[in-house]
């Protein structure tokens, strides 16, 4: 699987950690976050990868930032990106299940062990294709 990963200022480490985790799940890891301490303004960071997602150069994408919520607001403002901060692998499940999400948003803060299960599950988690689901999608994609 490709994956991108984003992040701004305060997710340099969790990025580095993250990566090397997908690396060591065989995924490709394409990086479109900063790689200073600089302060820095995500929403220019969820830009880049969520163009990657949408022009599928990746299949999925990653983005961190201190809490996860500032940077899953930024992605969420691009039409066919549904991005889901997500704090455990019931939200990690569920939100695969039944929105499709394409990014995962996470907090610098959250300890490596929640995150790798989250994205084992976020992962490994296919969506429901249940045509509820489906619709609830088309009509996101219409909101202005």
């Amino acid at each position: 699987m490709k994956i991108g990963i984003t992040n701004d200022h305060t997710g340099i480490s969790t990025k580095n950690k993250i990566c090397k985790y997908l690396l060591k799940c065989g995924h490709e890891v394409f990086n479109y976050g900063t790689n200073t301490k600089d302060s820095v303004d995500y929403p220019d960071f969820a830009k880049k990868l969520t163009d990657a997602v949408l022009d599928q150069t990746v299949d999925y994408g990653i983005a961190i930032c201190n809490t996860g919520i500032g940077i899953s607001i930024a992605c969420n403002r691009i039409k066919g990106i549904r991005c889901a901060k997500v704090n455990d692998i019931k939200e990690a499940k569920l939100t695969r299940i039944d929105n499709d999400a394409n990014v995962l948003a996470l907090s610098a803060h959250m300890p490596m062990y929640k995150i790798k299960d989250i994205i084992d599950v976020f992962f490994s988690t296919p969506f429901s294709n249940m045509e509820r689901h489906k619709r609830r999608i088309e009509k996101l994609d219409k909101l202005k």
